[in-house]
């Protein structure tokens, strides 16, 4: 394989084990956390899509405009729901991202560079002074989230003893590392694919 197409497919299977991952999330927790887990997967599976290599599919212009459609409408719920909760700003941030690469996708035609680019690999360009923001942002929620992943030792409390602090209840679904590990597996996707318009 070629070296893009190879990133395509491996962008595209990491995404969407992010997205599989995500979907498990969304049987579990409180609404918002739900509402969450369902935003997030549909953000991982719309991400896998465009990192498809062209060589296998080659999407119609029509296909960017469904897209475009599709994350308009994530962004715009993303920012009703933003009124409650602040993480769904990151949300519409995503969303506005997906609708900018689809826009510029559209744009270009969708043409691959000798069909091995991945679709978001392949686009013509976009306007560099929101390509820049959207990068910046994601490189500093990339940072962020990894920073939040390292782990704190335990200190003694009292006698010595060390803080006992095992997986919370309800099984690896549940676990709130996997999901800011999704968050950040995504963060780092979307660097990717925004970096090569």
């Amino acid at each position: 394989m070629h070296g893009p197409a190879m990133s395509g497919w491996l962008l595209m299977a990491l995404c969407a084990a992010t997205g599989a991952y995500c979907l498990l999330r969304a049987r579990d927790g409180t609404g918002e956390e739900r509402r969450t887990a369902r935003a997030e997967a549909l953000m991982g599976f719309g991400m896998a899509a465009m990192a498809l290599p062209t060589a296998v599919v080659a999407p119609p212009v029509w296909g960017w405009v469904l897209y475009t459609v599709l994350f308009g409408v994530a962004a715009l719920r993303a920012l009703w729901f933003s009124r409650r909760k602040g993480h769904h700003l990151h949300h519409l941030v995503g969303s506005g991202a997906m609708v900018y690469m689809s826009v510029v996708m559209a744009r270009s035609g969708g043409a691959g560079h000798g069909g091995h680019a991945s679709h978001a690999m392949a686009a013509a360009g976009g306007v560099p002074l929101l390509t820049g923001l959207l990068l910046a942002y994601y490189a500093a929620y990339a940072l962020r989230s990894g920073a939040r992943l390292i782990p704190v030792t335990a200190t003694p409390v009292g006698g010595g003893g060390a803080v006992a602090g095992g997986p919370p209840e309800g099984g690896w679904a549940a676990r709130p590392e996997l999901a800011l590990a999704c968050r950040l597996t995504m963060a780092i996707a979307m660097f990717a694919m925004l970096l090569t318009l």
